[in-house]
Order: structure tokens, then C-alpha cells, then sequence
């Protein structure tokens, strides 16, 4: 049977992962569907549909096993909702066991609920040993496998969501990033961005994820454009470069006694703008001659008027 390979998310802003549907055709973008995943039976939505998939190197797709009916949407809020009450819980097994440095971020049930993930974080890189807590939390959840993940503070942040450092309502994390792209100071000073924390570090504490939107082009950009402090050869004379505005191609360099001009790209390679084409005028046609007996009525008409308005002024 020809696969039918489906882009499933199973969470608001998340990875997608493909699916063989091929006992279900019939789905469209918007369903949820029960699948099969390596950590359980889960409901995913259906993101994408995927007509010409690529060959999978990882031995085969996993198949999606039903469409969701409403008592599978249903059952799945009912998790939701025992998630945050496993929080809470967990956070006083925590507090009552005085294990410091770790922080409960959330908890994920799958959908038959054999199986609960903690999400948490450590305020250092080191690992702690959360032997004695999953014990404690075995006997408030006995029929369930209980399972602890550590995660990063930029997942941490995506998680808990909230205003970004820059002011906007949502943090890019948590509105559209479904992935977190590897940032370095390198790409602050590509774009001349200051490198006081203040203006680099986002609310997770790490680089901000903005930094990578339009390195690329400013990479490409200062390809053109001459390095600063470079001695190069302008329509004025020789000079050296004092910056570069890569987005809109201009140098500032300075002339010695003439002091600093803003040159463009254009001119610093002998370009002259091309002149622009003159506006076509479009000319009107000549009114058509009236015909003699017309132009003799129009004229007695007027010799009316004009008596007309004599007798009013007497």
C-alpha cells in the first residue's frame, strides 16, 4: 500500500513529525488522530499533508492508528487538566524531600495515561539525582509510569511564555518558533547590535533568538561593502571607512580636512544613477468645428441674454 505520510503536532507551537496514514485518507488539515509514539499513545492535529514525501532512513514510518472521535477530545482535556494538579503535587513532594536547585515546569500525560513526564530545570548545569523524588511520586500516581526530563531555559521560557525583553505581547518562542536556532555574539557583531547584556539576552537568560532573523542578510550585504577602518578610494578623494550601514549600502568615511561624507555603494563604484524616463503627455484632441447653422442659433441666444439682462439693470 502506497504510504500516505501526514505532518502531525501535538502541541500549540511545536515540531512536527510525520505519520504513514494510509488506512486513513480520508484526514484533512485540522483533524486530530491517535498515533503511536515512542513515549505512548498520543492525539496529535493534523498540520500537513504530504504528497511527495521523502524516503525515510529511519526504518519506516509509524502509522497513524484512528481518527479522534469528540469522547477522545474530551478525554484528552480530563489529562489536561490532572497535568497541573501532578504539578502541584510534585512541587510538595519536592519541597518535603528539600531538594534545591530544581524547578517542576510542567507535566505531560499520555493520552491512556500509563505513562506522566515531569519537565523540570536545574539552576546550574549539573545533573541532580532525582532518585527519591520519582520514588515519593510513585506512590501518589501507582498505576502510572512516572518518567522526569530535564530541559533548557530556553524551553523553560517557550513553556511558561509571557512579554519578550523587547516589549511585544508574546515571545517569539512561544508565538511561532518551533525550533531554537544555535546564536553566538558573532551574529551581535555582524549587525552592530551593543553588546551590553541588557541588549542581547532575552528573558530566558540566553542570547535572543531574534539575533539570527536577518544575519544572513547582513552577512550577504557586507560582502559588497568595503571593512571599516579601510583606507579606500572615494568620488572626493581618498578616506577611511568609519562604519557601514549594510540594509540601505552606504559608508561613512572620513576625508582628512573635509571631514565625513556618507557615500553609497553606487557611487563608491563610479556608478551614475540612471535618468529617469520623461512622464509620456498625452495630448487632448481638438474640439469639432460646430456647423454654421448651429454657431448662428448659439449667437442669437446670446444676444438674448444679453438684452435680457440690460432691461433688469434699467
Amino acid at each position: 500500500m502506497k504510504p500516505h505520510i501526514v505532518g502531525i503536532r501535538f502541541q500549540k507551537i511545536g515540531k512536527l513529525y510525520h505519520f504513514n496514514a494510509a488506512q486513513c485518507r480520508d484526514l484533512e488539515t485540522g483533524d486530530f488522530v491517535v498515533v503511536e509514539t515512542s513515549r505512548g499513545v498520543q492525539i496529535g492535529e493534523v498540520i500537513q499533508i504530504i504528497g511527495d514525501p521523502p524516503e525515510n532512513r529511519n526504518g519506516g514510518w509509524k502509522h497513524v492508528v484512528r481518527k479522534a472521535t469528540p469522547r477522545d477530545l474530551v478525554l484528552r482535556q480530563v489529562w489536561e487538566y490532572k497535568e497541573k494538579e501532578a504539578v502541584e503535587t510534585c512541587r510538595s513532594k519536592l519541597k518535603a524531600l528539600k531538594i534545591k536547585g530544581v524547578k517542576i515546569i510542567a507535566a505531560e500525560y499520555t493520552f491512556d495515561g500509563k505513562r506522566l513526564t515531569f519537565l523540570y530545570s536545574t539552576e546550574g548545569e549539573e545533573n541532580v539525582d532525582l532518585s527519591k523524588l520519582r520514588s515519593a511520586l510513585k506512590e501518589s500516581f501507582r498505576r502510572t509510569r512516572i518518567e522526569t526530563r530535564q530541559i533548557g531555559p530556553r524551553d523553560v521560557a517557550k513553556i511558561i511564555g509571557g512579554m519578550g525583553a523587547c516589549g511585544m505581547g508574546n515571545r517569539c518562542c512561544s508565538k511561532f518558533l518551533l525550533e531554537f536556532s544555535p546564536i553566538s555574539i558573532r551574529m551581535a557583531k555582524a549587525q552592530s547590535v551593543s553588546l551590553a547584556p541588557t541588549e542581547i539576552t532575552g528573558m530566558c537568560g540566553r542570547l535572543r533568538c531574534c539575533l539570527v532573523y536577518e544575519y544572513e542578510h547582513y552577512v550577504e550585504a557586507r560582502k559588497e561593502l568595503p571593512r571599516e577602518k579601510k583606507t579606500i578610494d572615494t568620488p572626493m578623494g581618498e578616506g577611511r571607512v568609519i562604519s557601514v550601514s549594510p540594509l540601505i549600502k552606504t559608508v561613512l568615511v572620513h576625508l582628512g580636512e573635509a571631514g565625513m561624507k556618507e557615500f553609497t555603494l553606487d557611487e563608491l563604484q563610479g556608478k551614475t544613477p540612471e535618468p529617469e524616463e520623461p512622464e509620456a503627455v498625452v495630448e487632448k484632441p481638438a474640439p469639432k468645428e460646430q456647423p454654421r447653422s448651429q454657431r448662428r442659433r448659439n449667437k442669437k441666444s446670446r444676444r438674448r441674454r444679453d438684452g435680457s439682462r440690460r432691461r433688469r439693470k434699467r
